[in-house]
Parts: C-alpha cells; structure tokens; sequence
C-alpha cells in the first residue's frame, strides 16, 4: 500500500515538472528576472504559511544553514535559466539539461566527493561526452542552457545530500534567504514600469502569484515518494520529467529536432540506459550483501 501511494506521488510530481513550460510560457509577458523573483517570493510565502498549518514553523529556525544559502544560489540559477529557456522558445535543450543531470551528478561524485566510478558509469560518462560533442557542433555553439541547467541542479543536489533538512523546510529557508533580493529587483530595480503584476490582467496577477504553490506541491509529493519508495525507482521515474519536456517542445511549442540533434539526443539516451542499468545490478548486489551478511548474524 505504501509503496502505491509512493509511486503515485512520485509520478505526479515528475509530471507536474514535466509540464512546467506550459506554466512559464503563460506568464509572458513578464520577463525571466520578474519570473524567478515573483516564484521566490510566493515560494516562500507558500511554504510559511503551509508550515504553520502543519504547526512546523517553530522548527523552521533550526533549518537555517550556510549550505541552504549557497543551495539558493544554485536553485535560483536553475530557475532563472530555465524560465530564460522556455521564454526564448528552446524547451528542447532545457529538456536536455535534465536528461544529463544524473550524468553530471556521476561527474560531481567524482570531482568533488572523490568517489570511484565502477566501468559502465565510466562508459556512460564517455558516451554523454560524445553526445556533448555531437550537439555542439549541430547547435553550432556549446548547449549552453543545458549545461547551466544541469551544473546547477547537480550542484544543489550536492550541497541538498550534506543538509538534513525536511524538503519543506530547506526550500522555504532556500526562498527566504533570497526574497529579500527578490524584493529589491522588484520595488527598486523593476519599478511600477518595470513589473506586470499587477499591471495586466487579474489572471495574470493570480498566475505569478501560484508560482508558490506550483513550485512547492511537486517538492511535497517528491518527499512523500522519497520516503516511501527505493531509490532506484525515483532515480528511473526521474526521465519523466525531461521525456514530457522534450514532447511539449516538439509538439506544442513547434521546436525543430534536425537529424544530428537527435543523435545527440539518442546518444544520451543510451548513456543514461548504461548508467540505469548499472545502477539496478550495483542496487541489487548490495541488497544480496545485506541478505548475506544478516543471515550469518
């Protein structure tokens, strides 16, 4: 039953993401920089107010690390590259930056955790390199929004594994750690010519102001399916997200996918396959050590 309801949450919130450029296009016209302070914002109004409802807002003080402050960094970048993405119409390679994350993440393990790379993870590696290369020379330039994307979600992947925080907890103090930053954009840097809110149709208004509850609702569900399910599932119910990306660039948004480009695309594809089944034999290997070793205790 629990692992249901794990699989469950774990599908609606990789598609929730999934269909976020639909979300971001509708706030047009207001800019990337508008875009990303309004979701900090209402991100951390949403997450007060549902710790308070929860009665976890006390513990809300114990959260606040150093760590949550340079996660917010890497968050922000993210999001402010993402909007950027889809608001110039390359939902594609903002789709491609989530399908490399879990191969940069292998890269930062090494980098910085210093880990060891077992030969396929090694092999996948290789192949997304190639991939890189292949996409390179078809954008005619690095894929650039891709690669900032996934530099900057791994990051925060990173710094997120060494915070023991709740989900809900490190993102509202991610958020309330640069709303203030957010304020000044908008009351100082924007100005009242400078900002929609307000200033379009009520609708419009409403749309920025459910960035909160549209960024926080997939965090909760995630956390829910985390708790609840192994972590091979949620890492391979992680392509739901980048598959339903690259199907809304190609169908709603009308994006080209030229031959070279899709073999790029295929060549990620097959690394993340490598690394998927590696990552099933590596899971299921230790699981049988962990049998072994409690039965000859």
């Amino acid at each position: 039953m629990e692992n249901r309801k794990g699989l469950m949450y774990a599908v609606t919130a990789y598609a929730l993401w999934g269909v976020f450029p639909l979300y971001f296009a509708a706030l047009e016209p207001a800019g990337p920089l508008e875009v990303l302070a309004h979701r900090v914002l209402w991100t951390a109004v949403f997450g007060v107010l549902t710790l308070l409802a929860l009665r976890r807002l006390p513990g809300l003080g114990k959260a606040f690390r150093f760590k949550l402050l340079l996660a917010a960094v890497a968050i922000a970048v993210n999001w402010l590259t993402y909007v950027y993405g889809v608001h110039s119409h390359q939902v594609v390679e903002t789709s491609l930056g989530y399908f490399l994350n879990p191969l940069l993440t292998v890269v930062l393990g090494v980098t910085v955790l210093r880990e060891r790379l077992r030969p396929m993870q090694w092999i996948a590696v290789g192949i997304g390199l190639a991939a890189s290369v292949v996409l390179t020379v078809d954008y005619g330039r690095l894929p650039w929004i891709a690669i900032t994307l996934a530099v900057a979600f791994g990051t925060y992947g990173l710094l997120k594994k060494s915070i023991p925080v709740p989900a809900l907890e490190g993102v509202t103090v991610e958020t309330l750690f640069i709303a203030p930053a957010a304020l000044v954009y908008l009351l100082w840097f924007a100005g009242p010519g400078g900002t929609t809110f307000g200033s379009g149709s009520a609708w419009h208004t409403v749309l920025l102001m459910l960035a909160g509850p549209i960024t926080g609702i997939p965090l909760l569900l995630y956390a829910g399916a985390a708790r609840r399910l192994p972590l091979t599932v949620t890492g391979l119910l992680q392509y739901i997200t980048p598959v339903l990306q690259l199907t809304l660039g190609l169908t709603v948004f009308g994006e080209p996918m030229p031959l070279p480009r899709l073999l790029g695309f295929g060549l990620v594809w097959v690394a993340l396959a490598v690394l998927s089944v590696d990552g099933l034999r590596a899971g299921r290997r230790r699981r049988g050590a962990q049998t072994v070793l409690q039965a000859s205790n």
